[in-house]
């Protein structure tokens, strides 16, 4: 699935620009904005800013899923990370 962006460490407004970009120029009807950990409440901004500010009025969040994922840290102890997929949608 090539429509959903990962939220890291890029600057704040590449992420709103790559979801704006998705609605606009790729002409998606529905994206899923992904974040682990510590960049959730960012995932949750780029949302936000995507949704009201540039698009208002054409896409709305459709979903929002949330959960933990366990993996291995460098030191080889199990870690649980909480995870959210935020899917937004073209208005119909």
């Amino acid at each position: 699935m090539d429509n959903a962006i990962f939220i890291g460490t890029k600057p704040f407004m590449n992420y709103v620009t790559a979801v704006v970009m998705q609605f606009t120029t790729k002409n998606a009807s529905e994206i899923i904005v992904k974040a682990r950990g510590k960049f959730i409440s960012r995932a949750v901004d780029v949302s936000e800013v995507a949704t009201k500010r540039f698009l208002e009025g054409q896409v709305d969040v459709k979903n929002i899923s949330i959960d933990s994922e366990e993996f291995e840290n460098k030191e080889g102890r199990q870690v649980r990370v909480s995870t959210i997929e935020i899917t937004l949608g073209r208005r119909q």
